[in-house]
């Protein structure tokens, strides 16, 4: 009678393992993602960083200035 308990106990611990393996890989494929996802971002706002450096303050303006004139 407890043998049987105790080996109840034992599958249902099993089986609580298994899924938490399952959920922690399930994470860990999460958490990878992620981080590719926030390494493109960064590298994306690295680019445009310099872009912006490289072309310099006026530019925008020159943009800007440059659309209001050709705007009938």
């Amino acid at each position: 009678m407890i043998r049987e308990g105790l080996q109840q106990r034992l599958e249902s611990l099993r089986a609580e393992f298994e899924k938490g393996q399952a959920r922690l890989r399930e994470l860990q494929l999460q958490q990878l993602q992620l981080h590719e996802t926030l390494l493109r971002i960064g590298g994306a706002i690295q680019v445009l960083t310099e872009l912006l450096e490289e072309s310099g303050p006026d530019t925008e303006k020159d943009y800007v200035h440059e659309s209001i004139k050709t705007e009938p």
